[in-house]
C-alpha cells in the first residue's frame, strides 16, 4: 500500500484481516466504540459500497464517510463520528 498521512485521532482499521462473516459486525462495534471527532481509517481491498449504505442507515450525520483513496485493489475511506 501507498503511503497514506496519518493524522491525530486517528485509528486503523485494516478488515482485509478480519474473516469475512465477523466484518460487518466488527465494524458497526469500532465505529461505535470511537467518541466525537476520533476517526476510523478503513482499508479494504474492494469498494464497501453496501456497507456504506447501512452506515449511513444506522449512524445518520453523526458519521462523516470521505475516501482517501480509492484505487482497484485498494480502498482507504475515514469514517469520522461527530457530535
Amino acid at each position: 500500500m501507498s503511503s497514506i498521512p496519518i493524522i491525530n485521532n486517528v485509528h486503523a482499521f485494516d478488515a482485509r484481516g478480519v474473516a469475512k462473516r465477523f466484518r460487518h459486525a466488527a465494524i458497526f462495534g469500532a465505529l461505535q466504540s470511537l467518541n466525537a471527532g476520533e476517526t476510523m481509517r478503513f482499508v479494504n481491498d474492494h469498494d464497501p459500497l453496501p456497507l456504506l449504505a447501512q452506515l449511513q442507515q444506522a449512524f445518520g450525520p453523526s458519521i462523516g464517510i470521505e475516501y482517501v483513496r480509492r484505487e482497484p485493489g485498494e480502498i482507504v475511506i475515514d469514517f469520522q463520528m461527530r457530535a
